[in-house]
């Protein structure tokens, strides 16, 4: 069997209703040297069905979530380069070709993004100014929001041995934690053009969860941890900053909530990390 160049992932849960789009996004791109997965995270609907109908890789597993079946994923890929497509979004047919023609012009890039159409609904919006789309790099706008769209990246396979996987530990918010890590290792690519179609507005996306900086926090928390020795005293002013910020946010929400467990742990969790770290940097100033 030939070795694909692309492997592009689909992760799903239950959307059978939608899903067809997704891959035949896939399999009519321009540039053909791909392999398709599609990898189910424990669907009760029909999407078992639905994927017999394509040419393509089905793994069905139990009910994880959706940074495991990302994960999943990219240890059964074969190819030399990453997609992504989540299950409500579709590629345009140039997307792939485009973005290896980008890595040709630019070989020391790992990762390329593209612009992308939203929509909510039937409705076509206009993404605010705050989510412009990352280029080059990011750490300073990776910290407030997640700048960079994981159906729109292709990524060179090598980053995942370089900045880990994606972290089961987050139930949501995966993908920002896992751009924290990026920026701080290697800046991305923008294509200036817009090859994915974004799909939103629906009761069953994990972007609707309430209470999303609570995992927002713990990702600043981790990265501030694990990553001392990588981060500039500036990245670490900035971080301690946005972590503060995020921090009561939640913290204030959990109150009114009633939400005390994670408002409780989070606040232990916030001070034993920088307590320490932010006393000797004002000592320092003295």
């Amino acid at each position: 069997m030939k070795k694909p160049l692309i492997s592009v992932i689909i992760p799903t849960y239950n959307r059978a209703y939608i899903l067809s789009k997704a891959i035949e996004s896939v399999l009519n791109q321009t540039f053909k040297d791909l392999e398709l997965i599609v990898v189910d995270d424990g669907s009760t609907d029909k999407t078992p069905y639905l994927v017999s109908k394509y040419p393509l890789i089905y793994v069905k597993k139990p009910h994880t979530g959706v940074p495991h079946t990302r994960n999943i994923g990219i240890s059964k890929a074969k190819g030399d380069f990453i997609a992504f497509l989540d299950s409500d979004d579709v590629f345009v047919p140039e997307k792939l070709e485009k973005q290896l023609k980008f890595f040709e012009r630019y070989p020391d890039y790992k990762i390329v993004q593209t612009e992308e159409i939203w929509y909510k609904g039937n409705k076509r919006i206009n993404p605010k100014k705050i989510h412009k789309k990352a280029e080059g790099w990011f750490f300073d706008r990776a910290i407030k929001l997640c700048v960079v769209s994981i159906s729109t990246v292709l990524i060179k396979k090598e980053v995942f041995e370089e900045v880990g996987m994606f972290d089961e530990e987050f139930p949501v918010c995966e993908d920002y934690e896992f751009w924290l890590r990026v920026s701080l290792k290697m800046p991305v690519g923008l294509i200036k053009e817009y090859l994915v179609i974004k799909s939103g507005g629906r009761p069953d996306q994990l972007s609707a969860m309430k209470g999303l900086d609570y995992y927002r926090t713990l990702a600043l928390i981790k990265l501030f941890k694990n990553y001392q020795k990588d981060l500039k005293l500036e990245q670490k002013l900035m971080l301690y900053a946005e972590a503060k910020k995020k921090f009561e946010i939640f913290y204030k929400g959990a109150l009114k909530h009633g939400n005390l467990e994670k408002a409780f742990i989070l606040e232990n969790l916030f001070k034993k990390t920088f307590a320490d770290s932010v006393i000797n940097f004002y000592k320092s100033l003295i």
